[in-house]
């Protein structure tokens, strides 16, 4: 494994895309290696040892791409899976919390912080948990806002319903005069603008999905790891990977990224299952079926 190398990241789904969208953005000379479960999403509302196990799967997969790092790109698999991972594997793994954690204990003014995610997020208290490493005396007020994911996932970006529905959430913390807010969600990005409005002025966003791009950049270079302009100019530059839909996958990506998805591959994720004798670096077998994009 080169400096070359595709650097992994992977979500429950789509929301994960604005996560690989700043690593573009932010590290345009990298590789990457995306896979969206899709077939097993939410995982908000699934149990901390189900996403823990999906989340083995995933990186199973990931291992046998020769990635040179990983970017879990879920809220969720971060608060119950991130720890888990980063001690079974050898190469640099990250996740969405911290570095959203880092920045908002660091630009809030009055210490109240509010937080919205998914269910398995919020109550997992992990955003509250990263804030006080940094901010020791923030507030941190959570939301769950189970709703949006699938808003976004309908492309109601600029709807009114989901302006009202956003409004509905943001009542409760409203109250408490939080002056920061993360995106606790790797879908919420989408819906930027519409916080922005709810929120008002006063209230400063906090995008996970820049943040921990800019973190793995700085991440990359502290190991060595950074591809260097033109290194990887032969490789193919990214490659995605769903567990379903993947024609539904491919032009929603289309509709975000700045790159332009020419084939997202469906793969078994479930044949990464591994006996509990055997390590995430097992390679399993696989089957595939591509699904090229139709113009």
């Amino acid at each position: 494994m080169g400096i070359d190398a595709p650097i992994g990241v992977f979500d429950s789904g789509v929301g994960g895309l604005t996560v690989a969208r700043e690593i573009m953005r932010q590290l345009p000379e990298e590789r990457m290696v995306y896979f969206g479960d899709t077939a097993r999403l939410p995982y908000g509302t699934k149990s901390k040892d189900t996403v823990v196990r999906f989340s083995r799967q995933i990186v199973r997969f990931l291992k046998t791409k020769d990635v040179k790092a990983i970017v879990i790109a879920c809220n969720t698999a971060t608060a119950y899976g991130l720890e888990e991972i980063k001690r079974e594997l050898e190469i640099p793994v990250i996740g969405v919390i911290d570095a959203a954690a880092r920045v908002a204990g660091a630009v809030t003014r009055n210490g109240r912080v509010g937080v919205v995610g998914t269910t398995g997020t919020i109550e997992s208290g992990m955003y509250e948990k990263a804030l006080k490493k940094y901010n020791k005396e923030a507030q941190v007020y959570g939301k769950a806002c189970p709703l949006l994911v699938s808003l976004v996932e309908e492309g109601w970006l600029h709807d009114m319903i989901t302006e009202e529905v956003v409004s509905r959430y943001l009542k409760d913390l409203e109250y408490k005069s939080i002056d920061t807010l993360i995106l606790g969600c790797t879908h919420y990005p989408l819906l930027r603008s519409t916080f922005s409005k709810v929120a008002g002025e006063d209230v400063t966003l906090v995008n996970p999905a820049y943040e921990v791009a800019m973190e793995l950049g700085e991440l990359l270079d502290k190991k060595g790891l950074s591809c260097g302009k033109g290194v990887a100019k032969e490789k193919k530059k990214y490659e995605f990977f769903v567990s379903d839909a993947a024609e539904k996958f491919c032009n929603f990506a289309n509709s975000i990224l700045p790159y332009d998805i020419e084939r997202v591959k469906q793969i078994n994720i479930e044949a990464f299952e591994a006996e509990e004798t055997e390590s995430l670096f097992v390679t399993a077998g696989m089957a595939g079926q591509a699904v090229s994009k139709r113009r």
